[in-house]
């Protein structure tokens, strides 16, 4: 199956984890392995065949706007406030289209063969309106939080349904953007987009078989900076 050719990427948040770190840089901009992560993400994105991306701003969004400056194929959706991770795709659909996109967080660092192909892959867009990329909880590196998800067949069942989580969300997916069609306003979690798709059996998951940072402290900055050089 071949994949979406949009991408958005999550670049808008404040990064208080990484504490004097993002005091006067954003995240996004923030280097491993010598590059920012923002450009990971992109590299991510061109393994699979994307052609445009979306990239949401807020906190010091102007300096990702210049680091960005030069690309043709990158658009930014200005946020107002910040609106989590399903209020900014829901402020982005303008930009989106109307077919299946990608969307990718910008602090996932990917350590094993390219992430995105995996989830073009598994796409069956007659039985599916999104598709959640995991990985396992021992592949996940500097995360230390308990999993997300169980799975029974490709259908992910959240932490609180289960006795255990083995699989971790890995910040990426395939979704289509009507799946946000009378979605609440403002600030909200992509979780409750999930848990109505999931509620009409529209809602899978595939692992990745590599491993993954979580790159939201110092440490799992260290971490994926080691991880990858």
């Amino acid at each position: 199956m071949s994949g979406p050719t949009t991408a958005m990427i999550m670049a808008a948040g404040f990064g208080t984890r990484m504490g004097a770190l993002t005091a006067s840089t954003p995240k996004p901009l923030l280097p491993v392995a010598g590059r920012a992560l923002i450009d990971h993400a992109l590299d991510y994105c061109a393994a699979a065949g994307v052609t445009r991306h979306v990239i949401n701003l807020h906190y010091l969004g102007g300096q990702i706007r210049d680091h960005l400056a030069t690309r043709d194929d990158v658009v930014f959706s200005e946020e107002p406030e910040i609106l989590e991770t399903g209020g900014g795709v829901t402020h982005a659909l303008p930009l989106l289209g109307d077919t299946p996109v990608y969307t990718v967080n910008s602090d996932a660092i990917f350590v094993g063969p390219p992430a995105l192909p995996v989830l073009a892959n598994a796409w069956w867009p007659d039985e599916m309106d999104a598709l959640l990329l995991m990985v396992r909880r021992k592949a996940a590196i500097a995360y230390t939080r308990a999993g997300d998800f169980r799975l029974e067949g490709r259908r992910p069942v959240r932490r609180g349904e289960a006795a255990t989580a083995p699989y971790v969300y890995s910040g990426a997916q395939i979704i289509r953007p009507e799946a946000f069609a009378d979605a609440p306003n403002g600030a909200f979690s992509t979780n409750v987009i999930w848990d109505r798709l999931n509620a009409k059996g529209k809602l899978a998951a595939v692992v990745y078989d590599g491993a993954w940072v979580d790159v939201g402290t110092p440490e799992g900055l260290k971490l994926a900076d080691e991880a990858l050089t």
